[in-house]
């Protein structure tokens, strides 16, 4: 039975958007864990009846209703500040998730006291001899990628240290955001798990990924595709928002060819596929509103030389891999 427990070490945070089964299957494969936790589910006024069903079949769990939708971010940050526990474990509605999945997310955080956060082992929901995320990376391009998207799943066997995790599926330490601050409701949705995980390396915090820890994932169930004008033209905004926020005027500096080539590349990709005026419209936004981000000024110059190299290595692991 599902419940607010008084011994709970974690608290799984669900935020949700209408697809009241996918929201169901998650739930009932949560049932499976035996490890003790809470659950908070964030509803963004969804259209269709996910509050009612919750209502209805869980009064049991902490429901949290929005009367307009603000975001990913808006909606994990209220999860976050409602929560009580050490850790929080973010899943997104469209996931499904196996019973030993926080022994491992735990025992794999107790590995290092540096660790913020740590990802889960997502495998496509529709393909599960694939897997969709194993632990993200960025690199001089200005690219966060997916580690092991469409991989075997018999890939990416070991735990391992990743530049951040990816928040659809991801533990995170409760006590750390109020040293880093919690997400940045600015990017409303798309590239906030990637913005929090560089603040956490700037702070002298690390990211690793759980082999372990299996999450199935269908994929794109709020924007309804991978690619449409919507998500384009936020995460190019995005994108740019991470940048200004987190590096310093050097890191810009001797970064700015591979990042212009980065921005080009992705445009004539996007123009290829229908989109490319979107991704243009994202970058313009992005450079015009920077300005109202906040941006990280506290990080030692060692924590940033660590940044850079693992920009480094990811640039090429993603050209030679």
């Amino acid at each position: 039975m599902m419940c607010n427990k008084s011994d709970s070490n974690v608290t799984v945070i669900i935020p949700n958007y209408n697809n009241k089964e996918l929201l169901a299957n998650l739930l009932n494969s949560l049932k499976s864990i035996k490890t003790s936790f809470d659950i908070i589910i964030v509803d963004n006024f969804s259209q269709d009846d996910s509050v009612l069903f919750l209502k209805s079949n869980y009064p049991e769990i902490k429901l949290i209703e929005n009367k307009q939708n603000k975001g990913f971010a808006y909606a994990v940050n209220q999860g976050i500040k409602e929560s009580k526990t050490k850790y929080v474990f973010l899943l997104n509605n469209d996931t499904v998730v196996q019973e030993n999945v926080l022994d491992e997310l735990l025992k794999t955080m107790n590995k290092d006291n540096s660790i913020f956060s740590v990802s889960a082992k997502m495998i496509q929901l529709n393909n599960n001899q694939l897997i969709d995320d194993a632990g993200d990376n960025y690199n001089l391009f200005g690219w966060s990628k997916k580690r092991g998207n469409n991989h075997s799943i018999s890939e990416y066997s070991e735990d391992s240290e990743v530049f951040g995790a990816c928040a659809g599926a991801a533990l995170y330490k409760r006590d750390v955001f109020d040293v880093i601050g919690f997400f940045d409701e600015n990017f409303e949705s798309y590239v906030e798990d990637m913005d929090i995980s560089f603040r956490a390396r700037i702070h002298g915090y690390k990211s690793y990924y759980s082999a372990n820890s299996i999450v199935y994932h269908y994929g794109s169930a709020s924007t309804g595709s991978k690619y449409n004008s919507f998500k384009i033209k936020i995460s190019a905004r995005n994108n740019i928002y991470l940048i200004y926020k987190n590096m310093p005027n050097w890191m810009k500096l001797i970064n700015f060819i591979f990042i212009f080539f980065g921005i080009l590349v992705k445009y004539l990709f996007f123009r290829r596929k229908g989109y490319g005026n979107d991704y243009l419209d994202g970058i313009k936004e992005g450079i015009k509103t920077k300005n109202n981000l906040k941006k990280i000024t506290d990080g030692t110059i060692r924590n940033y030389l660590k940044i850079e190299w693992l920009m480094i290595k990811n640039t090429f692991n993603y050209l030679f891999e």
